[in-house]
């Protein structure tokens, strides 16, 4: 395990953690019914995927 000989400053520190940082997801539009969905994921609103019915959705009363 390795042991430092000298303490890191604070700003060394977080100069090599500007890299660690949140990216927002990619969003593209159904083809079924065009409402907003994350790539490679079935649609929450219409349960479609690539053109294909994957989920069957219960109407809502």
């Amino acid at each position: 395990m390795a042991h430092p000989k000298h303490k890191h400053s604070k700003t060394r520190r977080d100069k090599r953690r500007t890299h660690y940082k949140a990216t927002a997801p990619t969003v593209a539009s159904c083809s079924n019914c065009g409402s907003a969905v994350q790539y490679h994921r079935v649609c929450p609103e219409c349960g479609f995927y690539r053109g294909k019915l994957a989920v069957e959705k219960k109407a809502s009363a």
